[in-house]
């Protein structure tokens, strides 16, 4: 990451949720185990918090 030019270079092989926040690359956290979802909260035009949840069947 070339934080002057404000560039970031992302491995597209592999599965991953990104976000920008504050000009930094931040790798959203996957769910644990079984079928998961992501949700980021946004407020003032900005992701505020992310949360992460998950199913076992």
């Amino acid at each position: 990451m070339d934080k002057n030019k404000m560039i970031a270079e992302v491995d597209l092989r592999e599965n991953a949720v990104l976000m920008v926040r504050d000009g930094e690359l931040v790798k959203v956290d996957t769910p644990g185990v079984g079928f998961g979802k992501q949700v980021i909260t946004w407020q003032n035009n900005r992701p505020a918090h992310v949360e992460i949840s998950y199913t076992k069947k």
